[in-house]
């Protein structure tokens, strides 16, 4: 019996990485893409489950492991059921604060939603 295999090109588009399978083809072909660290060039390249694909993308890495390989492109929550994410998370940067967690609070001041006591002038 042979082993399940999915176009790599297509489980991309299904995965929702990309918006078309053309994107996840170019994708491919500029050598942004590694299975399980072995670079691909051929869109057609077969996954299987437990494949661990590396992507490099223009907002960052990201390290997906194929958990499930789905029927077709469907909503967010099913596409990220298609995978694992092994990304790192990134590390939050120290914004200067001196570890204060309180806010200041200017008092008279309230938005819209929050006014009470509003008559209506008949």
């Amino acid at each position: 019996m042979a082993e399940e295999r999915i176009r790599l090109d297509k489980w991309l588009w299904y995965a929702r990485v990309v918006k078309t399978r053309p994107l996840a083809q170019a994708l491919v072909e500029k050598g942004r893409v590694r299975i399980n660290r072995q670079k691909v060039d051929a869109p057609g390249k077969g996954l299987k489950l437990g494949d661990v694909l590396t992507l490099t993308l223009p907002h960052g890495v990201r390290i997906l492991e194929i958990v499930a390989f789905g029927d077709r492109r469907g909503p967010a929550p099913e596409a990220r059921a298609l995978y694992r994410d092994l990304s790192p998370q990134p590390v939050a940067a120290d914004d200067g604060a001196d570890g204060d967690d309180e806010t200041d609070a200017v008092e008279g001041t309230q938005g819209p939603h929050e006014r009470q006591g509003r008559s209506s002038a008949g």
